[in-house]
């Protein structure tokens, strides 16, 4: 398939873009190779080569995520007494006492 000038700026001014006149021939040669390389491609034998790749991507398999439940040396209320949304509240450092509520 072989684009013509007219097909240049037809491309051009549907990406918006300006090309000079004299870039013209090169550009619409450029884009003949491509599709014509986009010609060859079509006319590979495909069929299974997305079976035979989702063959490969399975990887290795992965362990179930199950852990023994470990229990806490102290109780839980006695370094975070409480919770919010799912978070530990927990109190303020010394350290931090003067930043005041920006920190």
């Amino acid at each position: 398939m072989a684009v013509s000038k007219d097909d240049v700026r037809h491309i051009a001014s549907l990406a918006r873009i300006g090309v000079p006149e004299e870039r013209l021939d090169d550009l619409a040669k450029e884009l003949s190779g491509i599709l014509g390389q986009m010609e060859v491609l079509e006319r590979v034998a495909s069929a299974g080569a997305a079976a035979a790749a989702d063959a490969v991507r399975a990887g290795m398999p992965l362990r179930t995520d199950e852990r023994p439940s470990i229990a806490l040396q102290h109780p839980r209320e006695s370094f975070a007494p409480a919770m919010k949304y799912g978070f530990f509240l927990v109190p303020r450092l010394a350290t931090h006492e003067d930043a005041g509520e920006a920190s």
